[in-house]
């Protein structure tokens, strides 16, 4: 078996944790292909060189090969590793190695445990849903695709920008607000819940068009089944304005539409025995931690 490992840094606390991630993977006769700027960091940084078979830099130097990738890191990092991997189809665990993520599930108490279940074949697999976005009038994303959510926004600290919104061709709202995101289930626990969006299951088939501080509060966000296509034509009193997928943003002239639609691809992420999202859900928002609950 062939894995690949990824990260961009780590704490010095969690390198024990990461020594006993190589060790073991080592002892197993697991080949791993290590992401070069990780290795880098971990030789410059950490002192620490792990025995590893070959090292990749981007998708275009990815082996087809490899069957799992470890994110080592936060829900960043994990979005990071999908942006290096793109749609190779190849299953994305993600290991945290700070505080519990929705992404990035394995807390350092779990990683050998987890290993050992991964390797053994015992997890199940969840597949994430994607936005697909192309800009009109304007270039195009190198890589137009998005995990978590897509978003516009104003450019400027001042006047809100008028976002007409339409859905499968049928006009739904004129929104003024300081910006509109349209998140997957994945990313309604991201950038749409801190706005007040609803939390929606990772196989949920739907996504979430949620607008950020609406002048009118009658605007609330709306869940639509994700086969729909949305339309946005963006207008205001500046020239331009910011769109954005996940952590990738650009500033495009205000002539720009965008059209957005699920990919028509999926990422593949793995959950461990015992592990759900409802749990992660229980630990990441302490539902519980008042005892009249």
């Amino acid at each position: 078996m062939k894995v690949a490992v990824f990260g961009t840094q780590v704490q010095e606390e969690f390198l024990p944790v990461l020594r006993q991630f190589f060790r073991h993977l080592n002892d197993k006769g697991v080949e791993i292909d290590i992401y070069r700027p990780f290795d880098e960091f971990l030789a410059r940084e950490m002192h620490f060189t792990p025995h590893v078979d070959g090292f990749f830099s981007s998708h275009e130097d990815f082996s087809p090969g490899v069957s799992f990738v470890f994110s080592i890191g936060g829900d960043g990092t994990f979005l990071h590793s999908f942006l290096t991997i793109r749609n190779s189809h190849i299953p994305i665990v993600g290991v945290n190695s700070g505080r519990l993520g929705f992404l990035a599930d394995i807390g350092r108490d779990q990683v050998i445990d987890g290993l050992t279940s991964i390797l053994e074949g015992q997890f199940t697999m969840v597949e994430r849903s994607l936005l697909e976005v192309t800009l009109h009038g304007a270039p195009n994303f190198e890589f137009n695709y998005a995990l978590n959510e897509m978003t516009v926004l104003k450019t400027d600290s001042s006047s809100m920008i008028n976002i007409q919104t339409s859905i499968n061709g049928e006009f739904m709202n004129s929104i003024w607000a300081d910006g509109l995101i349209i998140a997957t289930p994945t990313g309604s626990t991201a950038y749409s819940l801190s706005v007040g969006g609803p939390i929606l299951a990772p196989d949920a088939a739907n996504f979430v068009i949620n607008p950020i501080a609406p002048h009118n509060l009658t605007v609330r966000p709306v869940v639509v089944p994700d086969h729909y296509e949305l339309f946005l034509r963006v207008e205001g009193r500046g020239n331009q304005f910011l769109t954005s997928l996940d952590s990738r943003s650009v500033s495009v002239p205000l002539s720009t539409t965008l059209s957005i639609r699920k990919a028509d691809f999926r990422v593949r992420t793995l959950h461990l025995p015992g592990q759900t999202f409802f749990q992660t859900l229980r630990n990441k928002l302490m539902w519980g931690a008042d005892n009249r609950n």
